[in-house]
C-alpha cells in the first residue's frame, strides 16, 4: 500500500506544477490549445486525488461490511475519472469552436511550444513510474492515472508541434483545430478507461488467458476427480475470485477429496497473484459408463474390508 500511495502523491505534485505553468503560458499567449491542456491537467489532478484516496481505501482488509474487501473502490474511482475526462473534452471542443469562428491570434507561440515540450517530458517520466507500479501491484486506479498522463504526453507534443508551426507559418487558425483534435483524443482515452474500470463493477469474468491458466491447472489433476463445472471468476480491484464445483467418486473419502481441493486451490492462488479460490465438493451419481474411478475405489474398499 505504501508504494501505491507514494506514486499517487507523485502524480498529484507533478500535475499541480504543470497546471500552473500551462495556465500561465495559455493566458499570456492567448492560446486555446494551451489552455485546453491546462484543463486536461486539471482533470488529471482531480483524477490523481481520487486515485490517492481510492488506493488507500482499497488497501484496507476485509471487514464485516465488506467481506470481499474494498478493491472495487479503485474501479469506482476509474469510472469517476472517465466521467471527468468526458466533461473536460466537451468543454474544450465548445471553446475551440468559438475561437475558430471568432478568430483570435496567438502571441509568443515560441514560449508556448517550449512549455508543452517540457510538460510532455515530465508527464512521460511520471506516467512510466505510475504504469510500472500499477502492473507490479495490479492497481486499476494507478493504471487509469498512468493512462491520463500518457495521453497528456501525446496531446502536449501535439499542441507543442502545432504552436511551433504557428510560429513558423503564422497560421493562427491551427490553434483551435489542434485543441479540437486534442479533445477527441482525450475522449477516446475516456472511453477506454470507462470500459476497463466499469467491467469489474458488474462482475465480468477474468480474461481468457487467466481462465486458460485455471483450466490447465484443473486438467493436471483430472486423474483425481471425475469432472468439474460451474467455473466462475470475477475481479475486485487487485483481487481475483475463483469458484467451481469438483465431482468426486462416491467411494472417495471426504478427507481425500478435500486434500485434492486444497492442492488445486493452492496452485491456482500461487499461479494468479491476489487470488482467492473456493471449490465445492460434489459426489458422482455413478451414471457414467466405463468410469475408472468407480471400479478403482470400489476394488480398494472391497480389499480393505475383506469382502
Amino acid at each position: 500500500m505504501k508504494e501505491k500511495v507514494k506514486v499517487a502523491k507523485l502524480s498529484i505534485l507533478s500535475n499541480t506544477g504543470l497546471i500552473g505553468i500551462k495556465l500561465a503560458a495559455g493566458l499570456s499567449t492567448g492560446s486555446v490549445s494551451i489552455i485546453s491542456e491546462a484543463i486536461h491537467s486539471t482533470m488529471d489532478l482531480a483524477a490523481s486525488i481520487i486515485t490517492f484516496f481510492s488506493v488507500k481505501i482499497s488497501s484496507k482488509p476485509a471487514d464485516k461490511q465488506h467481506p470481499y474487501g474494498h478493491g472495487k473502490f479503485e474501479n469506482v474511482s476509474g469510472v469517476l475519472e472517465a466521467v471527468l475526462i468526458f466533461i473536460a473534452s466537451l468543454w474544450i471542443i465548445i471553446e475551440s469552436a468559438k475561437k475558430l469562428i471568432n478568430g483570435q491570434e496567438v502571441t509568443s507561440s515560441n514560449i508556448g511550444f517550449i512549455v508543452m515540450f517540457l510538460s510532455a517530458g515530465v508527464n512521460y517520466l511520471v506516467s512510466k513510474k505510475l504504469y510500472d507500479t500499477s502492473k507490479k501491484v495490479d492497481s486499476i486506479a494507478l493504471e487509469a492515472d498512468a493512462l491520463h498522463l500518457k495521453t497528456d504526453v501525446y496531446t502536449s507534443l501535439g499542441v507543442g508541434a502545432g504552436l511551433f508551426l504557428i510560429w513558423i507559418t503564422d497560421l493562427h487558425f491551427l490553434d483551435p483545430i489542434i485543441a479540437i483534435f486534442v479533445a477527441l483524443f482525450i475522449l477516446k482515452e475516456a472511453f477506454t478507461l470507462l470500459k476497463v474500470a466499469f467491467a469489474p463493477l458488474v462482475d465480468v469474468k477474468l480474461c481468457d488467458k487467466e481462465i486458460e491458466l485455471i483450466t490447465s491447472i484443473l486438467n493436471r489433476y483430472n486423474f483425481r476427480y471425475c469432472d468439474f463445472h460451474k467455473l466462475r471468476t470475477r475481479k475486485s480491484g487487485d483481487k481475483r475470485y475463483v469458484d467451481l464445483h469438483l465431482v468426486f467418486p462416491q467411494d472417495m473419502s471426504v478427507k481425500n477429496a478435500h486434500d485434492i481441493c486444497d492442492k488445486i486451490e493452492t496452485e491456482i492462488e500461487h499461479s494468479l497473484k491476489n487470488t482467492e479460490c473456493m471449490i465445492h465438493l460434489e459426489s458422482c451419481d455413478n451414471n457414467c459408463r466405463n468410469c475408472p474411478f468407480h471400479t478403482e475405489y470400489t476394488s480398494a474398499n472391497t480389499s480393505r474390508d475383506g469382502h
